[in-house]
């Protein structure tokens, strides 16, 4: 049977989607292309239609996992007040439901470690989504200079994404909660540091949850 060109590409979208979603479960050892394509409603051997290898898939999973996060953030900066744009990004971030929703969160606490092992092509592919990553956090300093607001980007990042790993370690009881609390609070003290030095007002931060 011919499918039309649409189709292809929507049943390619799909076995991305579910891949990014194991991915973040399992890691790429859990990530098993006859499960994937029999999902996709296909035969393992239709899966070169769609990927030169298995490495190819992983690297569109990983990508994709990590435009979501990107997305979810920008999404979630246009719909807070402004001021309170960063708080959130991090309290959303660091909360309790994107703790318990690995497979649909981050993929930087899932697969950063997978990410640094993997082949050229897909640390260049998760180098370049984490760019863009850093290049979001920075814009809500808008009034740094732009190396000084990357930098306290990039410290942020690393506070959320340590937090998460710790937090998801230590399960889901009060232990877990304390860490992801402990997070949000470092994080956002690194924006009010560096507040007095942009002439800002220091705005409170908000406690809303989500991924």
């Amino acid at each position: 049977m011919r499918y039309s060109k649409d189709h292809k590409a929507e049943t390619h979208e799909r076995i991305v989607k579910n891949a990014s979603v194991r991915l973040r479960e399992r890691g790429a050892a859990g990530l098993g292309v006859a499960e994937l394509m029999k999902d996709a409603g296909l035969t393992h051997g239709g899966f070169y239609a769609h990927f030169s290898s298995r490495d190819a898939l992983i690297g569109e999973a990983f990508a994709y996992a990590m435009q979501q996060t990107t997305g979810r953030w920008r999404k979630r900066a246009e719909q807070a007040p402004e001021g309170k744009r960063l708080a959130s990004i991090v309290n959303g971030y660091l909360s309790t439901e994107h703790r318990d929703d690995a497979g649909n969160g981050c993929a930087l606490p899932s697969l950063g470690v997978e990410a640094s092992r993997a082949n050229q092509k897909i640390r260049k592919a998760f180098a370049n989504k984490l760019e863009e990553m850093v290049e979001v956090i920075a814009e809500q300093f808008k009034d740094l200079p732009p190396k000084t607001a990357r930098r306290e980007a990039i410290a942020i990042i690393s506070t959320m994404m340590g937090a998460m790993v710790l937090a998801r370690t230590a399960g889901t009881g009060e232990f877990s909660d304390e860490i992801l609390s402990a997070g949000r609070y470092a994080a956002l003290r690194s924006e009010e540091a560096a507040k007095p030095r942009a002439g800002k007002p220091q705005p409170k931060t908000e406690t809303k949850t989500g991924i």
